[in-house]
Order: C-alpha cells, then structure tokens, then sequence
C-alpha cells in the first residue's frame, strides 16, 4: 500500500523467496515521474515480478480475492480528510488488511505523524513525540493482531526517531541469530544496515514509549 517512489518494492524484491509484489499508489504522476527518473530503483520498476496499480488501497484489497503472505503500508500522514486517514483505523486492519493476510501472514506499516495544517512531524517515534500517532497505531493494531512489535530507528534526514510496527496473528520472536541465517538464505547482496542485533535493539523501545 502506498511505496510510489518505489523503494519498498526494491527491497521486497531482493528477497529470493518473493514470487510476485503487488505496489497499489493513489498517485499516478509520482509512480510515473519515479519510474522515469529514480535511477536507486530503475531495477525494480522493470522487474517483471512488480505489479504496479494505480488505486486506492483500500478499494484495492477489498476488490481482490487472493491473499497475502506480507502486505505493507508506505502512506502519507493520517490526516482527517486525507487521502490515507481511513487506512489507520481499527476498521481497516479488522476487516480490510487481516482478512487479505495468508496463514501466518504478516501486516507492517511505517507511522508518520501530523502536527498541523501543512507540517508533518517526522519521527513519531522520539520520546517526544510517539504519543501523536506511534502509540495510538501500537495499541490498534494489538486490539486486532495477538503478536504486535513496534520497533524504531534514527533517521539522520529526519532528526528524529522513526517508528514502525508489524503485526500478525502468529509469533514473531526469531532471534538475532536466526535473523542473520534467513537473511543470508533469501536475501540478494549484503544489507548495508539491517542485521539480526540490528533489529533486536530496533524492537528494544525506551521506557517512555513503552509504557504509553
């Protein structure tokens, strides 16, 4: 859901294991412009395992009938009016995103955040900040899913501290060491940041942010 610069579809498709990535974007001149100009994923575009549809999203998974083993959410700010304010709701992962999911499957958004009219607060995640959207999207998602993890990471563009969180009704509790032995197995070429410790101090919140 969302991804149109491309580069969650670039990443899915290093994974050996992935047959087919469905990208649905509401956006048809940012795919296009993407497509014709971001050369960091000029391969994806053009990999024939990429289908790219331009739609809503939630009108997209409500009209398909097949299933998932991963979907991701790539959106803009949940702002009430907004184009993806209605892709954050307890509905939507209830009766939208969880029906759409394989056995096993698993659902992962990244969390923006809003402050006001026209000013987007990057890293929802910061002790600071959490409380406007991360937490409120944590504690959704654990009213749907039984196996919730929030994780997060500074993000130097964005001063701050970026959060996401997956979600699914199976564990979620691979250790650092069997991490790094699926990503040695699956994924194409060397991942410059992420590894199985990585990933582990990810999911190790701060007190603050755990606690709301």
């Amino acid at each position: 859901m969302g991804g149109g610069e491309g580069s969650t579809a670039r990443e899915l498709l290093r994974h050996k294991t992935i047959d087919k990535v469905v990208m649905c974007d509401i956006d048809e001149e940012v795919v296009n412009f993407c497509k014709s100009y971001l050369v960091v994923n000029k391969e994806a575009f053009h990999d024939q395992r990429l289908e790219v549809i331009i739609n809503d999203a939630r009108g997209e998974l409500e009209a398909r009938e097949e299933s998932y083993d991963v979907i991701v959410g790539d959106l803009a700010d949940p702002i009430d009016g907004g184009p993806c304010y209605k892709l954050y709701t307890k509905s939507f992962y209830d009766f939208t995103v969880k029906p759409r999911l394989k056995q096993g499957g698993i659902f992962v958004t990244q969390v923006y955040g809003y402050i006001g009219p026209g000013v987007k607060m990057a890293g929802p995640a910061g002790i600071f900040s959490h409380k406007e959207v991360f937490s409120s999207i944590y504690n959704t998602l654990r009213q749907v899913f039984k196996y919730v993890v929030p994780y997060s990471a500074h993000i130097p563009s964005y001063a701050d501290i970026w959060g996401w969180v997956m979600a699914s009704d199976s564990p979620l509790d691979l250790n650092a060491e069997e991490l790094d032995l699926r990503m040695r197995q699956r994924v194409k070429g060397e991942n410059r940041y992420l590894d199985g410790k990585t990933f582990s101090s990810a999911s190790t919140l701060s007190k603050t942010v755990r606690k709301s």
